[in-house]
């Protein structure tokens, strides 16, 4: 039998990566440790912005932080992570196509938070 505790666990851990800043945020840190400073620069974001969603990957433990003289440094908790995100692009360089074409994905599930940047959106 399927053991629903471990499942939601899991789909908590996949909503990490499915929110784009975030992606974009892991993407950048994949490459190397970075400041919050960097990280904005290479996606774009608002310094605000990356560090809420910053905060929220420390909270579920995919990102780690150090201090390096005045400056933070954020890396990717796990080189697993790293593994994953390369994996999902091998997964896609197979079925992108279904996977850009479903409309299931691209429906808002009903979740207070979620998409409007707030780090509160996965708890």
């Amino acid at each position: 039998m399927v053991d629903r505790r471990q499942l939601e666990i899991k789909a908590k851990l996949f909503r990490g990566f499915a929110d784009p800043s975030r992606l974009a945020i892991l993407e950048v840190l994949r490459s190397a440790p970075a400041t919050v400073g960097e990280i904005a620069a290479s996606t774009g974001q608002g310094l605000s912005n990356v560090s809420n969603h910053l905060r929220c990957l420390r909270d579920c433990g995919l990102v780690v932080r150090q201090r390096d003289g005045q400056r933070v440094r954020y890396s990717l908790s796990d080189q697993r992570v790293a593994a994953l995100l390369e994996l999902a692009e091998q997964v896609l360089a197979e079925s992108v196509t279904g996977v850009a074409s479903c409309p299931r994905y691209d429906r808002v599930e009903e979740h207070p938070g979620v998409g409007d940047g707030r780090v509160g959106a996965l708890r």
